[in-house]
């Protein structure tokens, strides 16, 4: 019987095989201390998530807490202007103001059931930090986040949130001082702290089982945009547009859809200010094969190997690698790649708030920008929009472009 949004969390089908690998990409590439620590986490992933009780803790969390189900909304201004019908599935109305949170209090119920005695955390643009600070929060659990000190800069207000949620903001000044370095601190301290420690990592990428848990806590976005699309239109999408930096928004509204050939799966990365290295975070359309934080997958990488620097002005986006379920989806064509650039999404952004009074986040407004450009080659089209979350976070970086001609 075809689970419903207060069923299961995920479960449904594309597990990675028993090496964590969804086909050529995945796998764990992680030091032999932290072997134990993730064959505990594999080990609890398969015991607790498919179990009725965990089931019924997270939905009700996600029901009384996360806000959830998030709206489906009409979006008729960015339809009439861009030719064609277009709907956003809103998680930036979940608590915390992203789709982080659906993961992070997945996460951390299941890292309490584990037994963990405190919860370490990456992040970019901070809405994941904001997210984890809030679940263990509400969970009593210590929590520390890793954040870079670029991204700290353009993300005051979210660290100001993580603090008073009471989280510890360590700021990583090594490497680009950006996600990379951040997940890599992240790392260090599991590393240090292998058995009291969870590292509540958050989005699709990492060594097995990370991009499989990911995945089925965030699976929630399609299963919701389907039933809610279903019942207010009567048919599915002809395209689902989703935002791509680590990828945990896109594998959760494509996920759904992945067996509807009818429905076209299109993921957006940050195309930046150009092609060259350093100047965009495109690793799907510009990168190879390697390995990044204990998983093999696609990413930014020179002849010898080494991790390129990356560029978004969406500090969620600015990340020089991506999930290997997004490697597999690319190889098998399911779902397209493109990229937009930061003054397209800009501009995205900019039509967004006056044509229908929403402000989404900068990641957000890469995945509009694709569907705008999406609609354009194809008129008359449905297309449903991932809006990954709120604005509020980029105002600063927002205002210091001027008086908002950029959105124009």
């Amino acid at each position: 019987m075809k689970q419903t949004t207060q069923e299961k969390p995920g479960l449904q089908n594309d597990a990675p095989d028993a090496d964590g690998r969804f086909a050529d990409f995945g796998g764990r590439f992680v030091p032999e201390i932290l072997m134990p620590a993730i064959a505990r986490l594999e080990e609890g992933v398969k015991r607790v998530l498919p179990s009725d009780d965990f089931v019924r803790e997270f939905q009700r969390e996600l029901r009384s807490w996360a806000g959830r189900p998030t709206a489906l909304s009409s979006a008729p201004e960015l339809g009439r202007r861009w030719g064609a019908e277009v709907w956003l599935k809103r998680e930036d109305l979940a608590h915390t103001g992203a789709h982080k949170i659906n993961n992070a209090i997945g996460q951390a119920l299941l890292a309490r059931r584990l037994d963990a005695k405190r919860v370490v955390a990456e992040t970019g643009a901070g809405q994941h930090g904001v997210a984890t600070a809030a679940a263990c929060a509400r969970l009593g659990l210590p929590c520390t986040v890793y954040m870079g000190s670029v991204d700290i800069r353009r993300q005051a207000p979210n660290v100001a949130r993580m603090k008073m949620f009471g989280a510890e903001v360590v700021a990583v000044d090594s490497g680009d001082a950006t996600l990379r370095a951040a997940i890599d601190e992240a790392m260090r301290d599991w590393v240090s702290n292998p058995v009291d420690t969870y590292y509540l990592l958050g989005s699709v990428v990492g060594p097995h089982p990370y991009p499989y848990l990911v995945r089925e806590l965030q699976s929630v976005i399609g299963r919701e945009a389907r039933q809610q699309l279903l019942e207010i239109s009567g048919a599915l999408p002809d395209i689902a547009v989703a935002c791509v930096g680590g990828g945990s928004n896109a594998i959760g509204l494509f996920h759904e859809f992945i067996a509807e050939e009818s429905v076209r799966l299109v993921g957006v990365e940050a195309g930046g200010t150009g092609s060259q290295p350093g100047e965009h975070a495109a690793s799907l359309s510009r990168g190879r094969p390697g390995v990044l934080h204990g998983c093999y997958s696609f990413l930014l990488q020179d002849a010898d190997g080494q991790v390129l620097a990356s560029h978004s002005i969406s500090a969620g986006l600015d990340y020089p690698g991506v999930g290997p379920e997004h490697s597999m989806r690319r190889n098998s064509g399911r779902v397209e790649y493109i990229t937009v650039t930061d003054q397209e999404a800009l501009h995205a952004l900019g039509e967004c708030c006056r044509g229908e009074g929403i402000l989404p986040a900068l990641e957000s407004a890469h995945a509009l920008a694709g569907a705008k450009r999406l609609a354009k080659e194809n008129p008359g089209a449905k297309i449903l929009v991932c809006l990954s979350g709120r604005g509020d976070k980029d105002l600063d970086t927002l205002m210091q472009l001027g008086d908002g001609e950029c959105l124009q």
